[in-house]
């Protein structure tokens, strides 16, 4: 999953943004509201960590411009404002959730994941993808093929869960780079086959199948 951080402290956005790495997002972090809007409107992301006072446009604003022309990515709000004029004001606009300063980063990242798992299943549904023996936890970030868990790095994670996610269809190797790794990656884009030769050494060569010029499709063994 690709996130967006939209914050001008930048001792915060860039501590958010390790976090949130190692636990496997591709993050990408501007500082300014301009840049934040620009980026969320012509970036694919599935979700925009977004503070409310900003330079050039602030988040009340950001958020209203991206809902107006028909954005519906999730948008958690950061502010180090309290009350409950300052959050019924940042619903209003249409964010999904709030936080305010200081916050737990525990609690911050079980609000991306409750955020991510409402978009992607809808509210209440399991956060389990299953695709024949294989089965995917995005809540716990398990893997099980058949009765055995598999271990795998964060980024294998990343790039299984965008193959289970659309499971059946051919996902490209510019949509993988797009969700897995952020926005400031300029190396090989072969990168991708090395994680998917990874995921095959774990899980089973027959699983991801290489679609030649297309991408890769997760399937069923016959």
């Amino acid at each position: 999953m690709r996130l967006l951080i939209v914050e001008d402290e930048k001792r915060l956005a860039l501590s958010l943004a390790k976090g949130l790495t190692a636990e496997g997002y591709a993050v990408d972090v501007v500082h300014d509201g301009r840049e934040g809007l620009h980026r969320a409107t012509e970036g694919t992301y599935d979700l925009v960590i977004l503070d409310i006072m900003l330079p050039g446009l602030n988040g009340y604003k950001v958020c209203a411009a991206l809902r107006a022309a028909g954005h519906e990515v999730p948008i958690l709000m950061l502010t180090a404002k309290d009350g409950e004029y300052d959050e019924a004001e940042g619903l209003d606009t249409g964010a999904d959730d709030y936080l305010t300063k200081p916050f737990s980063y525990v609690v911050l990242v079980a609000r991306v994941k409750a955020l991510l798992r409402r978009r992607g299943q809808g509210a209440g549904a399991s956060p389990v993808l299953a695709h024949g023996d294989l089965r995917v936890d995005t809540a716990a970030r398990r893997v099980f093929l058949a009765d055995d868990e598999v271990t795998l790095t964060a980024k294998e994670f990343a790039v299984l869960e965008q193959l289970v996610t659309r499971a059946g269809e051919v996902v490209s190797k510019a949509q993988i780079l797009d969700h897995v790794w952020d926005f400031a990656y300029d190396g090989d884009p072969n990168i991708v086959e090395v994680y998917v030769s990874a995921l095959r050494r774990k899980l089973r060569s027959g699983l991801i199948k290489t679609v030649r010029g297309a991408g890769y499709r997760l399937e069923a063994e016959r």
